[in-house]
């Protein structure tokens, strides 16, 4: 089954000591399963290497190669979001409409949600949005 991934999720992935099981899991399901992202995913992403680059975590190479890797997964990025849906969602749950674009993606879609966001977390629980570790993985 297909989920949505948030930035705090694949932002694990390029980091050695940012380890988290849900990362773990997220990974191991985009090798096999397809994984939906709002538009602003792409800069969120690129946001967390340069950042990464500015703190000395990463080499310019580093994030080359992060992101060829990432380009060979199954991530479709959304280009439709419901305007009055995420900014009802950001005001409903006090999120940023960056955090409710996630959401309304996984509500729209009927997916869950790959999120470490405690904030988003609870809104997606409260929102009976299903995260990515309530779901069995297939093998």
């Amino acid at each position: 089954m297909a989920f949505v991934l948030d930035a705090s999720v694949a932002a694990c992935w390029v980091f050695d000591d940012d380890d988290h099981p849900l990362a773990a899991t997220a990974l191991e399901r985009l090798r096999r399963e397809a994984a939906h992202v709002p538009a602003l995913w792409w800069f969120e992403i690129r946001n967390v290497l340069v950042a990464g680059e500015r703190r000395g975590r990463l080499a310019e190479a580093d994030t080359a190669t992060f992101l060829r890797a990432l380009s060979r997964l199954a991530v479709t990025i959304d280009q439709a979001p419901g305007e009055e849906s995420v900014l009802a969602l950001a005001r409903r749950h006090r999120l940023s409409v960056y955090d409710a674009s996630y959401l309304e993606l996984a509500q729209r879609q009927t997916l869950p949600l790959a999120t470490l966001d405690r904030d988003l977390r609870q809104a997606a629980m409260a929102a009976g949005v299903a995260l990515l570790e309530d779901q069995p993985s297939r093998a």
